[in-house]
């Protein structure tokens, strides 16, 4: 079974953090993992993609500086630290497995997870 479960999405003030995990199973643990979000009428968007080996990392520049994306092979689990949190990162974010990158952007690949909702308050 082909499965992506996010948690540790949660409401945060301005200035908060955040910690959301990603648990594969099957083949849905890629040699690229990464994290997309989407907020209220808007589209999806990439936030952070990681090879393999956890050497190469990648980020929107809207969250540079502040998320830190990490994996775990022996658990098969990706995570993404979430640092200085601003309102406008309110979003759901996704899980995605194996990203891959167009050009300048990152599309995603074959599966994502159930999203799990970060809201940040001002």
């Amino acid at each position: 079974q082909v499965q992506l479960v996010e948690s540790g999405g949660g409401l945060v003030q301005a200035g908060g953090s955040l910690r959301l995990s990603c648990s594969a199973s099957g083949l849905a643990f890629g040699d690229y993992m990464g994290w997309f979000r989407q907020a209220p009428g808007k589209e999806r968007e990439f936030v952070a993609a990681i090879s393999w080996s956890g050497v190469l990392t990648y980020y929107a520049d809207s969250v540079k500086g502040r998320f830190t994306i990490s994996r775990d092979n022996a658990k098969n689990t990706v995570y993404l630290q979430m640092n200085s949190l601003k309102p406008e990162d309110t979003a759901v974010y996704y899980c995605n497995s194996n990203p891959y990158r167009g050009g300048s952007t990152w599309n995603p690949g074959n599966y994502w997870g159930q999203g799990t909702q970060v809201t940040v308050s001002s």
